[in-house]
């Protein structure tokens, strides 16, 4: 797993053992999914929930994103993030929040501009997620979700959605509706 582009581009990154643990996002997704949103990153500020490896906040990083809240439960998975996140030089940029997403969500005031939600695919965590991070959505905000193409997911009030299918995935795109 690398960095694609961007200023950070070719750095290797550091993967969980186990596919129980983290299910990266195949380069041909992220490559898709970054195509999307290339005219959205510049100074946006991210929010990688669920973050894994960190790889799609670090990628946005890289594309020029402000700044990146990476949420991951697993504490020896969050410390992987941060040695990324290190590896790539984005500490001043970056951080690392170790906890369960709904505390998380539900104990900040923070907006972001795009949100990158990927949870374990048999945890029947999407509906959940999504709704509690639009509630933390900028005006310009952009929520990403990964997710099993025959898995449906809840489309947040206020959201404007479009699907990209990729193979057995789906990524849902829900952009803020402007009034």
């Amino acid at each position: 797993m690398r960095v694609i582009t961007g200023s950070a581009k070719g750095k290797r990154l550091e993967s969980p053992k186990g596919d129980d643990v983290v299910r990266p996002t195949t380069d041909r997704v992220k490559e898709a999914l970054f195509s999307i949103l290339q005219f959205e990153l510049e100074n946006a500020a991210v929010l990688d929930l669920f973050a894994g490896s960190g790889q799609l906040g670090i990628e946005a990083l890289s594309r020029g994103a402000q700044s990146c809240v990476f949420v991951e439960k697993d504490p020896t998975v969050a410390k992987l993030v941060e040695r990324n996140i290190a590896a790539c030089n984005f500490q001043n940029f970056a951080k690392v929040i170790k906890g369960d997403f709904k505390a998380v969500l539900n104990g900040t005031k923070s907006n972001f501009d795009i949100a990158f939600l990927d949870p374990p695919y048999s945890a029947g965590l999407f509906d959940e997620a999504l709704k509690l991070t639009a509630a933390h959505m900028s005006d310009r905000g952009i929520m990403v979700c990964e997710h099993p193409k025959d898995t449906d997911v809840f489309s947040p009030e206020g959201f404007l959605r479009k699907d990209y299918k990729y193979g057995r995935i789906l990524i849902s795109v829900f952009r803020k509706e402007v009034l």
